[in-house]
């Protein structure tokens, strides 16, 4: 990728899904290959993949697969030989965690540095590029100054080697640092590492303090609302991001269509912006998306939106009452029946329809859903009367006055059921004479050309006005390519009348053959070379935090000067009570209890103290601790004796301590 390219990366739970990201105007997909990717449900076969690869690369836009799993060493294997399919399968870069990786035989492809590698700090990234990886995904808590900090630290844009900063725009948001929860695996034995949490962080807490005193009962303490980046794109630019992410490869078809169209936009408006800058930007791929359709990201399941940490901290980030979608507003109960309510909507033109999805919060502030059955307009304007797809009694709390929100517009999915979107490469048409006969030349917007022959003799128009119209009608006749007409130039000696069914095969050859130059043009972004002599690791010691958890990793980091290399936490040698999740968010600030925020409050500063809290799910118990010095949140638990006796795997052994002068060599 060229320093001034932006790239609108998507994500694709299969390749139907991946070739719709590309319609709608991304630049890069990145999915899930048939194991070792982070989702441990979202995968696909190589022959899907190499089926993608092939029509994003129509476009020049590129195929990364996830493999961000920490491997086992019996697994090393296995990896190096699915890495090697993917090559052949046209894929252009592996998205990883696992730096063992780097010690095997891998295939001549990019690597890129997954979120789960933890990267939040200048040294940490500039460590990844010197190891060799091409793209670095970003912690998700970054501020707009920190990623400017770790911009600079890795060295002019246009230096060869440098790496690309990617960053999350949209989505779900992990609330630990990526790589740093454990609690799935502690209580369940499914590792967040190995693609498989059990999302503890959406569960309802009851929050105690250090007396024991109840500060939060029922609570989703853990839940944070969804990402959404779409008014920070210009700073995060300027901070040097080239790469913009959209979290979801769980996420289906409709989910994708309408928050790749949502971004392909923003950008576009940046991207036109910025044309007679003095530095001018360009997207990544070819080719020009049109929607049938106006983007809301609105309308997609969300949590509600924040931006979460670019701006800095900000008080609003949790979506504390429920992790589920609470729509948007759109009435209140006017009257209810036994069978039936009546609604009134805020905008009296608004419309509603069968199969909706509707949603109130009863008087616990719990969401209840409500699907509708039936949906009629009543007498009066923006009055509704609605028969849910339930029994009326057994709807908590819904009563007139309650405020009603829509969380699924059947009209919205339908419009994104249908065809939504197409891409199109410009395309330079000319028609010449050549060797007795014509000769069509098809030139696209990044270069490549391709004729088609038509051989004569030709025929005289005896209309050269109208011959003329129809043979630049004809040839601007693209519609079923990949290709749109920029320009038809004619460099005739004279007005020549030709069929249309010849012209039509004339035109239908070059642009086959124009497809075909393209396709040989392709080329893969070359990996990256590691720098000579390795680059010391920014510490000489890793904790269970690393997750290191297989030999040739263990190998990687003694390599890079690292001297105490603990196991990761999946190799259950931390029995005792640990950091079961390092994250950004902190409880005591959300609820107003955090010592900066007393500072200087009269009656209050000094007497609010950060001491430890605890959550408590059923039988599950928690202890929050507080590092306010770079204001973190530290989630302390222990293994459950059930999950390290049902561990198969043999157990994994580093460096306990700092080895002697002469086995360090």
């Amino acid at each position: 990728m060229l320093p001034h390219h932006i790239e609108l990366l998507a994500p694709a739970r299969d390749a139907d899904i991946g070739i719709e990201a590309i319609n709608h105007g991304a630049d890069a997909v990145y999915i899930g290959g048939p194991s070792f990717g982070a989702r441990a449900t979202a995968d696909n076969s190589v022959q899907d993949i190499a089926r993608l690869a092939r029509y994003a690369h129509r476009f020049n836009s590129r195929i990364f697969v996830t493999m961000n799993t920490i491997l086992r060493d019996d697994e090393l294997e296995p990896a190096r030989q699915l890495a090697w399919q993917l090559y052949d399968a046209g894929v252009d870069a592996l998205i990883i965690q696992d730096m063992g990786l780097l010690q095997i035989d891998m295939p001549p492809l990019q690597l890129h540095a997954s979120t789960q590698t933890d990267i939040r700090t200048p040294e940490k990234a500039r460590f990844l590029q010197d190891a060799g990886l091409s793209q670095i995904v970003l912690a998700r808590e970054l501020t707009l100054a920190q990623i400017a900090d770790i911009d600079r630290a890795l060295g002019p844009h246009d230096t060869p080697g440098r790496a690309v900063l990617e960053f999350f725009v949209h989505g779900a948001l992990c609330v630990a640092y990526s790589g740093q929860c454990f609690i799935s695996h502690a209580h369940t034995g499914r590792s967040a590492n190995r693609g498989d949490c059990s999302q503890a962080c959406r569960l309802p807490y009851e929050v105690k303090d250090a007396q024991g005193r109840i500060v939060a009962h029922d609570k989703h303490v853990l839940s944070m609302k969804d990402n959404n980046q779409s008014n920070n794109l210009r700073e995060i630019i300027d901070a040097g991001v080239r790469s913009f992410k959209i979290e979801g490869r769980y996420k289906d078809m409709a989910y994708v269509k309408n928050i790749t169209g949502h971004y392909r936009v923003l950008l576009d408006e940046i991207l036109e912006e910025r044309q007679h800058s003095g530095t001018p930007l360009a997207r990544s791929s070819s080719g020009e998306c049109t929607l049938f359709f106006q983007p809301d990201p609105n309308q997609n399941f969300n949590r509600e939106f924040t931006d979460y940490f670019v701006q800095g901290r900000k008080e609003d980030i949790g979506a504390f009452d429920t992790p589920k979608n609470p729509g948007q507003p759109i009435g209140w109960v006017s009257r209810v029946h036994d069978d039936h309510l009546e609604l009134t909507t805020d905008d009296a033109s608004a419309e509603l329809h069968n199969g909706d999805g509707l949603c109130y919060y009863d008087l616990q502030k719990e969401l209840v859903g409500l699907q509708i059955n039936r949906a009629e307009a009543a007498g009066a304007k923006g009055v509704w009367k609605l028969w849910p797809k339930d029994p009326m009694p057994g709807f908590k709390d819904l009563r007139k006055g309650v405020i009603v929100n829509r969380n699924r517009d059947m009209n919205w999915v339908r419009t994104l059921e249908k065809k939504s979107a197409e891409r199109r490469i410009g395309a330079w048409v000319a028609l010449n004479e050549a060797d007795g006969g014509l000769q069509l030349t098809l030139t696209d917007e990044d270069g490549h050309s391709a004729s088609a022959q038509l051989n004569g003799p030709l025929q005289l128009a005896k209309d050269p006005a109208q011959a003329e119209a129809k043979l630049r009608e004809q040839l601007a006749r693209l519609g079923d390519t990949v290709f749109a007409p920029l320009d038809v130039s004619l460099s005739l000696s004279q007005p020549w009348f030709v069929p249309a069914s010849q012209l039509n095969a004339l035109r239908r050859e070059a642009a086959t053959a124009l497809e075909s130059a393209r396709a040989a043009a392709w080329q893969r972004l070359p990996r990256a070379t590691p720098v000579q002599p390795p680059a010391p690791y920014p510490e000489d010691t890793l904790t269970y935090l690393a997750n290191v958890f297989n030999h040739k990793a263990r190998d990687f980091y003694a390599q890079h000067g690292v001297q105490v290399i603990a196991s990761a936490y999946e190799a259950h040698e931390e029995e005792g009570e640990v950091s079961l999740m390092i994250t950004k968010h902190c409880v005591r600030f959300s609820l107003s209890l955090c010592p900066k925020q007393a500072k200087g409050v009269t009656g209050v500063q000094g007497t609010v103290k950060a001491e430890p809290m605890q959550l408590i799910n059923g039988k599950e118990k928690l202890t929050l601790r507080f590092d306010c010095k770079p204001c973190e949140m530290h989630v302390v638990g222990k293994m459950k004796r059930s999950v390290l006796q049902a561990a198969a795997e043999s157990p994994v052994t580093f460096y306990k301590r700092r080895p002697s002068a002469v086995g360090a060599h």
